[in-house]
């Protein structure tokens, strides 16, 4: 049954005046509508902000501990509708239930962790250079935060955003991606359900260039945190910067994966279809570029192929379905464009490449996993993000070629290598070029207490979740107090 969604605007759902709504429809089966969502105008983003900017300075008042209770009632909430929550999400954007599910466990827990910060620290003493006087540091909210999020990750990265900057006191405008929004909006009916402070958390939908855009410029938004492409990343970075406001930036990546001929082939086979084609590839952090040494080239090749070949391709609802649909249409097109590129500069297709035979998938967006080989850096497929199915097969002699042909790309985000060899482990976390290196790991995923961001075009180099978010959604304030 389609669900109908409006603006959630200071502490009540709103339809919008424009009359116009946003359906989405099932990637798995293109006439089937999962959902509606607001086709919000510039004025609605006008009252959800001024919502925002009043409650915040009562937010801020509150004790951590007493903002950590609001959050741990969410997740309570969240836990309570797991099932409906993911079930939405396989629908909306074709992630198998297994990995929604996870996702959405992955929600509930960041909430609980950043619940927890509530109660820790946030400034320091410091010596004063005056003995009668006390001096010390406070991490104070920097007011109304606008939130830009992806469809690949509709439950975590809107979670890994907020929870940080409404523990700390600030208010938030979340504005999701439309190909996401009807589970987003499933993720904010727990935060309504919770009785949060009218306007301390709003929710607007509609197009980036209404909305985001509107996000970006608005006076009254004192930072963005985005996740997104390269081009809308830049541009809203830009508008900050001018306005003077704060801003975070996680864009895309062309993850290398690095097979050493000392490594475990079996398991790096293995991890490089979990990092590559899990989720279809559509995670920023998924493997791309396989790149393999010579000794072990074949042998490793050959593996893969025949584990590739035994993915099952599905609509996520079955327990059986490895690899789902391509998120939309505008994404299935983009993965066909890449692999035709591919075709054409000289690469070698030696697997899939084309759409499933399978009578019972005709109507979704479905890509089989491919595979190429014969793949030179300067081919498109080895330097642009294709975010699909789709992984490129590269043959080196020595590690240390193969770590400068995994920087040579204009993204670090994530990188891997599968080696047991502790000389090649020390010269690959020092000499690799990304934010976040992982050994004898797949490049896809990263613990939620730790630090995560990218280097180069990737990132804005702050970084999110764990503590580490809390240099973003918060400035200091120094003290002195003279007796």
């Amino acid at each position: 049954m389609s669900q109908q969604f409006n603006n959630f605007i200071n502490g009540k759902w709103k339809a919008s005046s424009s009359k116009e709504v946003i359906e989405s429809y099932n990637p798995a089966k293109k006439s089937e509508v999962i959902g509606s969502v607001q086709k919000s105008t510039r004025e609605e983003l006008n009252e959800a902000v001024e919502g925002a900017k009043a409650a915040q300075k009562k937010w801020k008042k509150l004790a951590g501990a007493e903002r950590g209770n609001y959050l741990f009632k969410v997740a309570n909430i969240m836990e309570e509708n797991l099932e409906d929550i993911a079930k939405t999400m396989t629908k909306e954007m074709g992630k198998s239930l297994p990995e929604a599910k996870g996702e959405t466990n992955r929600g509930i827990a960041i909430l609980r962790y950043y619940a927890g910060e509530g109660m820790r620290s946030d400034g320091d003493v410091i010596p004063a250079t005056d003995p009668s006087a006390l001096m010390y540091s406070k991490r104070v909210p920097i007011g109304v935060v606008g939130v830009i999020t992806p469809w690949n990750f509709p439950v975590a990265i809107p979670i890994w955003k907020m929870a940080p900057a409404l523990i700390y006191g600030n208010a938030v405008v979340l504005k999701p991606a439309s190909e996401g929004s009807v589970t987003a909006a499933k993720v904010i009916e727990c935060f309504d359900k919770a009785n949060f402070p009218d306007g301390v958390i709003n929710f607007v939908t509609g197009s980036g260039s209404v909305i985001g855009q509107g996000l970006a410029e608005h006076p009254d938004v004192n930072a963005i945190t985005f996740t997104g492409s390269n081009a809308v990343g830049k541009n809203i970075g830009v508008i900050a910067a001018q306005k003077g406001g704060k801003y975070q930036l996680e864009m895309g990546g062309k993850n290398p994966i690095i097979v050493a001929d000392d490594c475990d082939v079996d398991a790096a086979v293995a991890a490089t279809l979990s990092g590559g084609l899990k989720s279809t590839g559509q995670k920023c952090t998924c493997s791309s570029r396989v790149i393999v040494q010579a000794g072990i080239y074949e042998t490793f090749k050959e593996k893969l192929l025949e584990k590739a070949k035994q993915i099952t391709v599905g609509d996520g609802m079955d327990a059986d379905t490895w690899m789902g649909p391509c998120a939309s249409e505008s994404q299935f097109n983009t993965v066909k464009h890449y692999i035709e590129k591919g075709k054409e500069e000289g690469a070698t297709l030696l697997l899939g490449g084309k759409e499933p035979t399978d009578e019972k998938l005709k109507d979704g967006y479905y890509i089989e996993p491919t595979i190429f080989d014969d793949v030179k850096t300067s081919m498109t497929i080895a330097q642009e993000e294709i975010f699909g199915p789709v992984l490129a097969l590269m043959k080196v002699d020595t590690v240390e070629e193969a770590i400068h042909l995994a920087n040579d790309v204009e993204f670090g985000l994530s990188a891997s290598i599968y080696t047991s060899n502790i000389e090649h482990m020390l010269t690959f976390i020092d000499d690799m070029e990304a934010g976040l290196v992982r050994i004898n790991a797949e490049t896809a995923g990263v613990e939620l207490q730790a630090p995560f961001g990218g280097m180069k075009a990737s990132s804005s180099y702050s970084r999110e979740q764990g503590q580490a978010a809390k240099e973003f959604f918060t400035t200091m304030k120094t003290v002195f107090i003279k007796g």
